[in-house]
């Protein structure tokens, strides 16, 4: 009888351990965000989990290969969590259709009970189209949310009421932007367009449809826009047409930049641009639109950079990126990866 029970106690271990293992080898990381306080980083996954890794115990000179592995892993949604998004207090995530708040002081605790779940106003109750982007507009203090429903919708963040629809999009929306200055939202979908929108009267004032531009367009990828990020009076976006450099008072592509494959995020820094997407690398762009280096990266595929620049502690100012698997890499210089958290 001890023999039998060990032998299906051996045969349970090998299978939860292929089940592990195969989970692993079929994870895919869509989202990160800096804890307001920049020690803690929370990721996303395809499996609807979040995973919140203390950065400062795995820069720490003690670190071990423990220090590495998540303080915290549990299933904020049932689909994909395709963003996330800190606020002075909470993160908040987005999954199939809903978004949820969690306290980073409770998530430090290992407390993982939601502060609030919320659901924008959707045309129909049987409709559960996943949020692909938010961001927050800090003059008006609300939530802005996009995702497969085609329609941005803004949430005021105080009150959790959902205030108005922004509609144009004849397709999934992918990504968001704002420039609060100007009080305008930007957003990209898979109909290729760019919209503009004027926040205060909820107009969209200006359509750039990127695909149409000769210098941008790449018709094998497709015309969808998967990225988009603003600075000043400057606009990168990219996705099936090449990643291009906008000036926004001109309505013009400035730069074209000459990477292969669809770019999935990009951001500004400093004097450069670092993009990922396709292909193994987070390339560092110039503005004038070289390539001026591109740096191996663990996944095979790229879907998320995060750039951890307001903490007070110089020691975790870092690059995290991620992308189809279970680890997330860390760059604490520029030009290479020093090491890798594990989902």
């Amino acid at each position: 009888l001890q023999r039998k029970l060990r032998s299906i106690w051996s045969i349970s271990l090998l299978i939860l351990l292929s089940r592990y293992k195969d989970r692993h080898l079929h994870m895919s990381v869509f989202s990160q965000s800096f804890s307001p306080c920049g020690r803690f980083l929370a990721a996303g996954n395809n499996y609807g989990e979040i995973a919140v890794f203390s950065l400062s115990s795995a820069l720490s000179p003690d670190a071990t290969d423990l220090s590495q592995t998540p303080i915290l892993t549990f299933t904020a949604h049932e689909g994909p969590v395709f963003s996330l998004f800190s606020t002075d207090s909470h993160l908040l995530s987005a999954g199939n259709g809903e978004i949820s708040a969690w306290s980073w002081a409770e998530l430090i605790k290992r407390n993982t009970k939601a502060a609030w779940t919320r659901r924008p106003n959707y045309k129909s109750s049987l409709e559960i189209p996943e949020i692909n982007a938010m961001t927050v507009n800090p003059t008006e203090n609300s939530l802005v949310i996009g995702g497969g429903d085609n329609n941005i919708h803004i949430m005021d963040l105080e009150s959790g009421v959902f205030k108005s629809v922004l509609q144009g999009h004849t397709d999934y929306i992918h990504c968001l932007s704002v420039r609060e200055r100007e009080g305008e939202i930007l957003s990209g979908g898979e109909d290729g367009a760019v919209r503009i929108w004027d926040h205060r009267t909820g107009q969209s004032v200006h359509c750039i449809e990127v695909y149409k531009y000769e210098e941008c367009a790449r018709p094998q990828y497709g015309k969808w826009i998967s990225c988009l990020t603003t600075e000043s009076d400057w606009m990168l976006c990219g996705g099936g047409p090449s990643l291009s450099l906008w000036h926004l008072r001109s309505m013009s592509p400035t730069s074209i930049f000459p990477l292969s494959g669809c770019q999935r995020q990009a951001n500004f820094y400093q004097d450069m641009i670092l993009s990922v997407g396709e292909g193994q690398c987070v390339s560092h762009c110039l503005l004038g639109g070289e390539v001026k280096a591109q740096i191996p990266c663990t996944p095979h595929s790229l879907n998320t950079l995060a750039l951890n620049l307001n903490s007070t502690d110089n020691r975790v100012r870092v690059l995290t990126v991620g992308g189809s698997s279970h680890q997330i890499d860390v760059f604490t210089n520029l030009s290479y990866r020093t090491f890798s958290l594990s989902f």
